[in-house]
């Protein structure tokens, strides 16, 4: 594998791992920050389709519409296309709780929900790689 390409794939799942222990850390935490949990998510969920994005010489966009990344991941690998529903619950997160509004932060409960999903993103996105990326990134 290219170097040049290994090495920004990589960055791009580091960047998604350490959104994923910002959200774990701040669930965890004895104030309230759940809506700076589901941001984490969402932008952890992006990092590792982006991640993808890069390892297939795809131009990563600057979009924070998982819809959209899941669509251009799908041009390589169908499968992507049954993470719809986790990328319609995350893509808000990008910006539903990041400014004044109804809401201050979400439900425990959708915290906990985004963990999981941004979790399982970031695993799928994994298996859909080179092994040597799953040694260093995968399940611990």
């Amino acid at each position: 594998m290219d170097d040049a390409k290994f090495a920004e794939t990589r960055q791009w799942l580091i960047k998604s791992q350490r959104d994923l222990k910002a959200a774990y850390v701040l669930i965890k935490n004895e104030e309230s920050l759940l809506d700076a949990v589901v941001y984490h998510c969402q932008q952890a969920a992006e990092k590792a389709l982006k991640a993808y994005l890069t390892y297939q010489e795809r131009a990563v966009r600057k979009t924070h519409d998982l819809d959209v990344l899941l669509d251009m991941c799908s041009l390589s690998e169908p499968g992507f296309h049954d993470l719809k529903d986790v990328a319609d619950t995350l893509t808000p997160y990008a910006t539903e709780f990041r400014y004044p509004g109804d809401a201050i932060e979400p439900e425990r409960y959708e915290a906990e929900e985004a963990l999981e999903m941004a979790a399982s993103v970031l695993e799928f996105v994994i298996q859909k790689l080179p092994s040597q990326f799953e040694s260093e990134f995968g399940k611990k």
